[in-house]
């Protein structure tokens, strides 16, 4: 039956490293094949791969060039052919033990092997040791990993401060999982770790921020942490009216400059007793506006209103979004499959010069499916 199967092709240039393919589905069969595998018959290509949902994600049964070279046939049996649904509520990975966590500027965590690369964003969760060890604090705040080794990971936090103490020695219940699909809205919400006031303001975030120079942005400060002048409100000139400043330049994917004069503010407070763990609010800064949907490009090059793009990573896509400066609910929600990175497996061997995916500048081309009826 094909009354209501969804079908969906294409094709793209290989950069050697995990591809995304957004697709308005998410398809319960994959077929690949690349081009270029064909033409260059050679030892350690995969010409081909297919996966079904029956595998399992990450799976593949591929074609694989041996010693010869002859084509033979394997499997991958991880990092394959997945599928991803960045739906409407955050979906996390697997938690994983935390070993320790250094009392330093920025903290860096310890969890054995833990696969995180840079640009994952992560939350913690039973970080408390005693009323007097741990670090409570940081504990359900989203981190997007600035740094990484095979055994840990940095985040931006300073936890340098008298009031924080290491974690250590792997306690019960500390845990890390990864959020899968960290930006179903942008920008979201951030949390922020440093303030340096100025004749402007520099602005840290714990993940991206992904704000557009020009973004008009508001904050969020409790009074625990001190600089509570540059919230939006009260306005004591004209009360009632918010104070908004705007982003003036942006340092990198954490960092910002806004344009409000806090020279005369009070300092940032980053040393925050554990006391103040409980019923605590983190400082956040947002985006204001509401530009959704529609709308056509001013210029590429105007400074104020440029087409949105997001997230403010290496690589960004520009949305149907403008003129105007995007506001706080860009839908980036998605969905489609995920070709990764997985090595064929030849009679229980894995072959780690292989690559699904291809080599740099590999031609693939993709078929996607959804079938109406699956039978086991």
């Amino acid at each position: 039956m094909t009354e209501y199967s969804k079908m969906a092709k294409g094709s793209f240039t290989s950069t050697g490293a995990t591809q995304i393919v957004n697709l308005p589905f998410a398809p319960d069969r994959v077929r690949i094949t690349n081009y270029t595998a064909y033409t260059n018959f050679a030892v350690h290509g995969i010409p081909w791969g297919y996966w079904s949902s029956a595998m399992g994600q990450g799976f593949a049964a591929v074609g694989y060039v041996n010693t010869g070279p002859v084509l033979a046939t394997g499997i991958v049996t991880s990092s394959g052919i997945s599928t991803f649904q960045a739906g409407l509520s955050l979906q996390y990975g697997p938690t994983k033990q935390i070993v320790g966590i250094t009392a330093a500027n920025p903290a860096v965590v310890t969890v054995t092997a833990h696969g995180y690369s840079i640009g994952d964003t992560v939350i913690m969760q039973g970080l408390y040791q005693t009323a007097s060890t741990g670090m409570p604090q940081i504990a359900g705040i989203p981190f997007t990993i600035t740094a990484v080794t095979a055994n840990t990971f940095t985040i931006n936090w300073n936890a340098s401060g008298s009031n924080y103490t290491a974690l250590s020695g792997s306690p019960a219940g500390a845990l890390v999982k990864k959020v899968l699909y960290p930006f179903l809205y942008l920008p979201e919400d951030n949390v922020v770790w440093s303030i340096t006031t100025g004749t402007t303001t520099t602005v840290g975030t714990t993940m991206y921020h992904n704000f557009e120079i020009g973004q008009e942005i508001a904050f969020r400060i409790p009074n625990a942490w001190g600089t509570t002048q540059l919230n939006s409100l009260p306005n004591p000139i004209t009360p009632g009216s918010p104070i908004y400043g705007y982003v003036t330049s942006i340092t990198d994917n954490w960092t910002f400059v806004c344009s409000i004069n806090s020279s005369a503010f009070t300092a940032f407070n980053v040393n925050q007793p554990v006391a103040n763990v409980p019923g605590q609010t983190f400082p956040q800064v947002l985006s204001v506006g509401d530009v959704n949907s529609g709308g056509n490009v001013i210029t590429a090059t105007s400074p104020l209103y440029p087409s949105p793009l997001f997230p403010t990573s290496t690589n960004r896509v520009p949305t149907i979004n403008g003129p105007a400066i995007r506001g706080a609910f860009v839908n980036n929600t998605s969905q489609g499959f995920i070709i990764g990175t997985g090595n064929a497996v030849y009679i229980g061997t894995p072959d780690t010069s292989s690559n699904l995916v291809g080599a740099n500048a590999d031609v693939i081309y993709w078929e996607a499916f959804l079938d109406d009826i699956t039978m086991p």
